[in-house]
């Protein structure tokens, strides 16, 4: 099967973040998919919110806090 120039744009721009995550990993060795375990320091205010979101969400509060800092706009 040939692929087409249309196609191949379709499939970069689809997968657009793996092949940036691959293209680190052939660089640096590092994986950006893996989990890791880090302590911080929360105010208790912050914590009892993310008990009451995880209680409502049913997920874990180390996705509410992984999904919240990825849809921050830092630039």
């Amino acid at each position: 099967m040939r692929l087409t120039e249309k196609k191949i744009k379709e499939i970069l721009s689809k997968y657009k973040q793996s092949f940036i995550e691959m293209e680190h990993y052939d660089r640096t060795r590092e994986i950006l998919w893996k989990k890791k375990r880090i302590n911080i320091i929360l105010a208790q205010r912050t914590i009892n919110r993310l008990k009451e979101l995880k209680a409502k969400s049913g997920k874990p509060i180390s996705q509410i806090i992984e999904e919240s800092v990825q849809k921050t706009n830092f630039t």
